[in-house]
């Protein structure tokens, strides 16, 4: 079955559609996802889409994106062969690959994966099937009031993503990778709901890619729920190469225990028009939370990055550091948001953004925002929008190097101290050298690029101290 959009995308649209097909999404709802379900129809049909009157979306206008013409799939496409869209990159990166494909989990032959250190991974709607009372205990209590349309929408007609638990005192053998692949020959309204689940005292890792096979127009409404336990970490990569085409609604919402930590990193490197919500909150005391971003647009891609960390408890920490350049037409936003509730004593939360324009069209709206409820508390934040360091340019030249090639170094050093922090080796590798061709506005290496992609038998080095630019 497939019900076909063919018309500007409407909150009218959608009620009708959830009308029409209820019976049908909530056939294998357990009476709390139900409950879950109908809350959120309820929820969408008073917030509607968010618009340009909003001051959250005041910056980011989706009118251009609505007037697409869409289908909606109520069924995964079962005629494509998956195993030739899934192509990992990443020379010598050993992980558990994980595929979704227009939104739906993808298996030759295994629906769910149970390990035998009681690690579960796989599809959510056969985990809402096989492990009901464990969704139930997780599914819908981090995202439940987030006030957004699209949160609710996608709560609302969720039918499949991926699931992975990982039980107390487990640490993962390897880092998770899931590839969420778009690939149709039509334009596609794609939703896909994620439930990941790290027990107290465990450990891991996810890879978290969102790519376009072509360049066929889509419109993703992502919501991803992230419970970490007591003592638990979390380490998360969220890597966003998608075609012009395309609009990522991508919600994240973290949630972390007592001495729980989180390493965030989000890598945007192409896109029509990226949102990424990331929530954060501290659900016990003396969490931890790092937050990195870099984006790298040009054209007239556009990027908007909401982050709001909720300090509710006492004695936890967060550093946010996202950097962007932008070129051409390209226009980013930051919003960072930190909230540190009244009890929440001996709170430190850090915030910098820092862009650099490559053009005179080129824009950024930075908004670093603190609100604090208690005086025992170390908090900053910083924003810098500017072009690149005229001395930094000299010192290159000065060392025989061309303009063309100072300015490539000069963007590669400031982006590299975001992708540095990357935790997992064969990934920063792989990583840096998709940021060399990025910041060459193609995905092709350039035999004269001062900037060689490395290879095991010829590593990229500097003749020059890279720490002075």
């Amino acid at each position: 079955m497939q019900t076909e959009i063919k018309e500007p995308i409407t909150q009218q649209r959608f009620i009708n559609q959830f009308e029409k097909n209820q019976t049908f999404l909530s056939a294998n709802d357990t009476p709390t996802l139900a409950e879950i379900r109908e809350k959120a129809f309820t929820s969408f049909v008073k917030l509607g889409f968010p618009d340009t009157s909003m001051e959250a979306w005041r910056l980011t206008d989706l009118q251009e994106s609505f007037a697409r013409g869409y289908d909606y799939l109520l069924h995964p496409i079962k005629e494509l062969d998956a195993q030739k869209v899934f192509r990992c990159n990443i020379p010598h990166l050993d992980t558990a690959i994980i595929g979704q494909l227009n939104g739906w989990y993808v298996s030759k032959d295994v629906p769910m994966m149970e390990l035998g250190n009681g690690i579960i991974m796989g599809s959510l709607a056969e985990a809402r099937k096989k492990y009901p009372k464990l969704i139930e205990k997780y599914y819908g209590t981090m995202a439940d009031d987030a006030g957004d349309g699209f949160t609710a929408l996608n709560t609302a007609f969720a039918q499949d993503g991926v699931f992975i638990y990982v039980p107390d005192n487990v640490k993962s053998p390897k880092p998770v990778q899931l590839i969420n692949v778009i690939h149709h020959d039509k334009n596609l309204f794609l939703q896909s709901r994620n439930l990941i689940v790290v027990g107290a005292n465990a450990k891991l890792s996810l890879v978290h890619c969102d790519d376009s096979y072509n360049h066929q127009a889509s419109f993703s409404n992502i919501v991803t729920e992230i419970h970490v336990g007591e003592h638990g970490v979390m380490d998360h990569y969220k890597l966003q190469n998608l075609n012009n085409n395309s609009t990522l609604i991508s919600s994240v919402f973290f949630r972390l225990e007592a001495s729980a930590g989180l390493e965030s990193h989000y890598i945007s490197l192409n896109g029509g028009l990226l949102r990424n919500n990331i929530r954060v909150l501290f659900n016990g005391p003396n969490g931890n939370a790092n937050i990195y971003g870099i984006y790298l647009m040009d054209r007239k891609q556009h990027v908007d990055n909401q982050v709001f960390v909720d300090h509710a408890h006492p004695g936890c920490t967060s550093n946010e550091t996202f950097k962007g350049i932008l070129d051409e037409q390209a226009h980013a936003i930051f919003s960072g948001h930190v909230l540190v509730r009244r009890n929440s004593v001996k709170t430190d939360a850090r915030q910098t953004n820092k862009n650099i324009l490559l053009t005179d069209t080129a824009r950024v709206n930075s908004q670093p925002f603190l609100e604090i409820y208690n005086d025992d508390v170390k908090c900053s934040h910083g924003s810098t929008t500017g072009q690149l360091d005229p001395e930094s340019m000299f010192y290159l030249r000065q060392r025989g190097i061309g303009e063309e090639s100072a300015r490539m170094l000069l963007m590669f050093a400031f982006a590299d101290e975001i992708v540095n922090k990357i935790g997992i080796p064969q990934l920063r590798q792989r990583i840096e050298d998709m940021v060399k061709k990025r910041l060459q506005g193609e995905l092709q290496i350039c035999e004269q690029c001062v900037l060689h992609c490395s290879t095991p038998e010829h590593p990229m080095e500097f003749n020059i101290d890279i720490s002075k630019i």
